[in-house]
């Protein structure tokens, strides 16, 4: 198949090998960034559970300083209700 000889497609349908190429090669080196920096993540929590600390508890801090503060005011509400609720 010739991706670049294609004379009965419109221009926005045509592709050069080259930027095809092009494509592909830079989101493989994304790829390869995101495991570079999954794996610091991996030795950071490494080196965190080593020095005593709870990565289990470390991860959960992180995901809620991603959220919203009133959303996780909310659940902590609704939580707490549900504990009640059941007696704990």
């Amino acid at each position: 198949m010739d991706l670049t000889a294609d004379s009965q497609k419109p221009d926005s349908y045509r592709v050069t090998a080259d930027e095809l190429r092009q494509f592909i090669e830079r989101f493989e080196r994304l790829e390869a960034e995101k495991k570079d920096l999954a794996e610091q993540q991996k030795e950071v929590m490494a080196e965190a559970k080593a020095r005593g600390y709870d990565t289990k508890v470390m991860r959960k801090v992180v995901a809620l300083r991603k959220r919203d503060k009133d959303d996780i005011a909310e659940e902590e509400a609704v939580l707490e209700m549900y504990k009640e609720a059941l007696g704990m």
